[in-house]
């Protein structure tokens, strides 16, 4: 069993943001998105008609994107309710081929992945997508540190852009935005990173 949780040392501990610490943190890592984040990538980003998001959660950020026409395929580790999730239950890294029933479909994988596992989902992202297709991953700021990262991904497989939002996106512990709100809202500033398989370039940084 992974345990999902994020270590000792998380950006909210770091920044000592007291609505945020290590000991409140959700048992499997589970921060909902504010489906704002979609709208606002959608400004920049024109992703494929088929989506796979695959740690969906509550849904939230799938029921978005269903709403403006794309076709999209939910999985997560747990199911939460969410009625589009159907029964497909799923560890994203151990998958080998994507959920759809058509294997042929082209498609982009976008999500907010699990905290302590980022730089595990980007890998396996890139390698289950196909040439030309985009990654999309709602993460920290900060996933742009780190020696580790940069020599398992930065190095060899740099994201082609980066859009840093320019006003705060909150993420709700168990998706409960009412109470993230009673709280004081987000102490993380998060961007979307956008990998395309194939792509070896510079990254560019733009903003939202």
């Amino acid at each position: 069993m992974k345990d999902w949780t994020g270590g000792a040392n998380s950006i909210y501990k770091q920044i000592a943001a007291s609505n945020h610490s290590t000991a409140e943190r959700e048992q499997n890592d589970y921060y909902a998105t504010d489906p704002r984040a979609i709208d606002l990538l959608l400004t920049a980003e024109s992703p494929n008609h088929c989506i796979w998001e695959c740690a969906c959660g509550g849904g939230h950020l799938s029921e978005r994107l269903t709403e403006l026409g794309y076709f999209v395929e939910s999985t997560d580790l747990i199911n939460r309710g969410y009625k589009r999730q159907r029964a497909c239950v799923q560890d994203f890294l151990k998958a080998e081929k994507s959920p759809f029933i058509n294997q042929a479909l082209t498609y982009d994988i976008l999500t907010n992945p699990p905290f302590k596992y980022a730089k595990e989902f980007v890998t396996k992202a890139l390698e289950l997508l196909k040439d030309g297709c985009k990654c999309y991953m709602f993460l920290k700021l900060t996933f742009l540190e780190g020696k580790a990262r940069r020599e398992e991904i930065f190095n060899h497989n740099p994201p082609r852009t980066v859009y840093v939002f320019s006003e705060r996106i909150s993420c709700a512990k168990n998706g409960d935005f009412r109470n993230l709100k009673g709280s004081g809202g987000s102490a993380v500033a998060y961007a979307w990173f956008v990998w395309q398989k194939g792509y070896c370039g510079e990254t560019i940084v733009k903003w939202l």
